[in-house]
């Protein structure tokens, strides 16, 4: 009875030292940090709360100093100065997350501008300042952290667009950005895949956000269009409700998409998110139709069943 009692004292000081191991080893483990660009404002600042609340250490960027001290002043969140389009604050923040000893887990390339109008008239330069920020600005922020999210095995997610899809009327220059991270990630993945990290996008449809009320001032001041111009009413017409403060939706749900992209043990490669069932409607069947325009009349072409053969092979694939 005696040894029975003594083997039974054992087993629970084995069982209770095991245990306060295992709560010293959380304890220990530092908070996985995910650095999010353009998180003053609409989607990245909805995405920096969202990820704050849910226990990541956000490293929250932005390039005024009214925003970075209203950053800094969130729990969880931690303020760098970083635009994308300039490389020496670009390493100045590697320098820093290296400097804090915790690593980072996640990056989240959310930093963007809009410029709209006739690919025939907006001036060469803002084509260019379109590309700097929305295609060069992500490579250049990935491949400065890429190091650090190889080394924590980590995730890397991209804000693209449901424009990444669609490109109409006066969207040709932010579209073609969009398609370009379309591409972008495509090859990011598969090249990062060796390194066990996980790639994404997230393609948004029309939710609240700021980018709009700012293209519509970037417009005014530039004045693209002369009065000659064969678009004059088009650009007013889309000026006239750029800013959509008022009535589109909260972007929650494109900020529960990055936590899942950043939390999944699965991950989608792609997470399209619209605020209506139209806009969904809409982008899936130009989808469909850019499938069907390559199939259409070249040496190769598939009939209809095939074609649904082979979508249900990829259904079964995803």
């Amino acid at each position: 009875m005696k040894k029975l009692s003594l083997l039974l004292t054992i087993l629970s000081s084995l069982v209770f030292h095991t245990a306060l191991q295992a709560e010293h080893h959380e304890q220990e483990q530092p908070q996985k940090a995910i650095l999010v660009t353009g998180a003053s404002s609409g989607l990245g600042a909805k995405i920096t709360e969202t990820l704050a609340a849910n226990g990541f250490l956000v490293y929250a960027t932005a390039r005024k100093d009214a925003d970075l001290k209203r950053l800094n002043e969130m729990d969880n969140v931690e303020s760098i100065r970083l635009d994308v389009t300039k490389q020496e604050q670009i390493d100045a923040a590697v320098q820093y997350v290296r400097e804090q000893g915790r690593g980072l887990y996640g990056l989240v390339n959310n930093a963007g501008v809009v410029i709209l109008g006739p690919l025939t008239e907006v001036p060469v330069e803002e084509m260019e300042f379109q590309m700097d920020v929305n295609v060069t600005g992500p490579y250049r922020v990935t491949q400065a952290f890429a190091p650090l999210i190889i080394e924590s095995k980590g995730r890397i997610t991209t804000t693209g667009s449901i424009s990444g899809i669609l490109a109409g009327n006066m969207f040709g220059i932010y579209a073609m950005s969009k398609h370009a991270i379309e591409a972008y990630t495509d090859s990011l993945a598969t090249e990062l895949a060796r390194f066990d990290v996980k790639v994404s996008v997230v393609e948004p449809g029309n939710f609240k956000s700021n980018i709009g009320g700012t293209f519509a001032k970037r417009y005014a001041d530039k004045g693209y269009l002369n009065e000659g111009s064969a678009y004059l009413k088009d650009m007013e017409a889309l000026t006239a409700r750029m800013d959509n403060a008022e009535t589109a939706k909260e972007p929650t749900p494109v900020a529960e998409a990055v936590l899942h992209a950043m939390t999944s043990d699965k991950p989608k490669l792609r997470y399209m998110v619209t605020p209506s069932a139209r806009s969904a409607d809409v982008t899936i069947r130009q989808a469909l139709r850019e499938m069907l325009q390559l199939n259409q009349g070249q040496e190769f072409s598939f009939d209809r069943d095939t074609l649904i053969e082979m979508m249900d092979e990829v259904a079964a694939e995803l």
